[in-house]
């Protein structure tokens, strides 16, 4: 057998030289990266956009046209009213999938991959949830043109809706921070899913989407006019009507302020913690 010779030490400094190395990905180009992973997902699996496309087309038909005569009296009516409403529930209820999907990589196993790359370290939540706000573009742009086409006409025109739906994202995107977390630190995807529906239920429902808070029981009102979904759908109808709601505009970014401050450091925190218990199952 042909024996091989160790290389010389210079061999191996040129061999292993840094200059070889691949520059080391800045932190813009790795969110990039995994925000565009993200959108390949949904290429290879359109099916994931049924939640922003199919249910809020669902949503707004059932309720306007079930509901619509017997609240207001006239489905027209009630889809001025309601509209700004779905378009608050469906979003908040999407932002749960940011932290399934980072759960599903927990539990495949390319969390692990993922943390080991010389990369930013948040590059990963962050790219996921910026992939995330075009969903909450795309369901906010299919209930508004869904509604144009159903007759409704806000009074303050492109202006109040691109402000309206602005407002939503932005509380959208520091609410999702909550579902990483959750994420972080669940076991299962399904778990994940009930723990976000018995929070979201009664905080979307419990409010004004559907109807005045002034027809509720008092305690209830009490409840509902607190609510910080009550105040970001009261901040949109405002902005779509033309008639700004300045106190629940600051309490809405005053809310996703503090949702950003507590939770997004939790969330990093938790992804470079090994011990984290989604990673230790």
């Amino acid at each position: 057998m042909k024996s091989t010779l160790p290389a010389s030490p210079r061999m191996r400094s040129s061999i292993f030289s840094a200059r070889t190395h691949p520059p080391r990905a800045s932190a813009f180009s790795a969110v990039v990266t995994f925000c565009w992973r993200a959108v390949l997902k949904i290429k290879h699996v359109p099916e994931q956009l049924f939640d922003v496309t199919a249910s809020p087309i669902i949503f707004l038909l059932l309720f306007v046209y079930l509901f619509g005569g017997a609240l207001a009296g006239s489905t027209g009516d009630y889809l001025q009213f309601v509209l700004p409403g779905i378009l608050v529930m469906m979003v908040v209820f999407i932002t749960i999938y940011t932290g399934v999907g980072l759960n599903n990589d927990i539990k495949k196993g390319v969390f692990d991959r993922f943390r080991s790359l010389p990369i930013w370290r948040p590059s990963v939540l962050v790219g996921a949830l910026l992939a995330d706000v075009m969903r909450y573009t795309m369901a906010s742009t299919v209930i508004i043109l869904l509604g144009v086409a159903l007759g409704y006409r806000p009074e303050n025109g492109l202006l109040g809706v691109v402000l309206g739906v602005g407002l939503v994202i932005v509380y959208a995107s520091c609410l999702s921070w909550v579902w990483i977390v959750l994420g972080l630190i669940m076991r299962t995807p399904e778990s994940l899913m009930a723990v976000s529906m018995i929070i979201l239920f009664p905080i979307t429902f419990a409010s004004n989407v559907f109807v005045l808070p002034e027809t509720m029981p008092g305690w209830l009102e009490a409840f509902v006019n607190v609510n910080p979904v009550t105040l970001l759908v009261t901040a949109v109808r405002g902005f779509m009507s033309g008639s700004y709601a300045i106190t629940e505009i600051l309490w809405v970014l005053l809310t996703s302020a503090l949702l950003l401050i507590i939770f997004a450091p939790l969330a990093t925190y938790l992804y470079r913690n090994r011990d984290c218990p989604a990673v230790v199952n």
